[in-house]
């Protein structure tokens, strides 16, 4: 799926060429509910990387890996790997409020990834490994808006936070192989050296915030 698994991913069995076989799309409005849930979308790298990591968290009912925030019309992974079509690789969180907050999911999403680089996550380096939180209502903006203030005030990172906060746009769920990735393949070079760290973080920094 990277740069720098090109190897690895050419024996994958599947066709990262093929489209998926119904396009499924979600289209914000300013109802964030979901079947009675709420919606949060982020993207952050990988989104192999960002679906394991919110699969761990109590509240979080379901994830979805897709493409948002670009031009092309029904775009296949073959599309956003040419860097052109303008979307991130990204995530769709269905969460249960009152198990956790937005701000919380936040806090998750800020800790397990690197907000301070500029299309780049590690060795993954194009605008589709953007840091972006994409907010399906007013509310969403200003909480995000105030959380990387707080995170600059406090120099965090060191560095600057770039995360850009931007109004949802179509989200299109990603083709199926890309679902459930790191816990169908957790064997694979890229899970075992990449997502398992994230994972480790997650589990020893947020224990208060995970699945029983």
């Amino acid at each position: 799926m990277k740069n720098l698994w090109l190897s690895i991913l050419s024996i994958m069995t599947m066709s990262c060429q093929s489209k998926p076989n119904t396009i499924e799309k979600f289209e914000p409005n300013t109802m964030n509910i979901e079947n009675g849930k709420e919606i949060a979308i982020f993207a952050g790298g990988c989104f192999w990387c960002t679906e394991a990591v919110f699969l761990e968290l109590n509240g979080v009912e379901n994830v979805k890996p897709g493409y948002i925030g670009g031009k092309t019309v029904n775009p296949t992974y073959e599309d956003i790997c040419t860097g052109t079509t303008g979307h991130a690789e990204a995530i769709k969180i269905i969460f249960d409020s009152s198990k956790i907050s937005y701000g919380e999911l936040l806090e998750v999403f800020f800790a397990t990834h690197d907000p301070t680089t500029i299309n780049r996550q590690g060795a993954d380096m194009g605008t589709q490994y953007r840091s972006e939180v994409f907010c399906v209502n007013a509310k969403q903006k200003e909480i995000a808006l105030a959380y990387i203030k707080q995170l600059d005030e406090a120099n965090t990172y060191g560095k600057k936070v770039v995360t850009k906060v931007s109004d949802a746009s179509t989200f299109y769920v990603a083709e199926d192989y890309h679902q459930n990735y790191y816990n169908q393949n957790k064997n694979k070079s890229y899970c075992t050296y990449v997502i398992t760290p994230k994972i480790d973080k997650v589990r020893k920094e947020f224990k208060d915030k995970l699945k029983k």
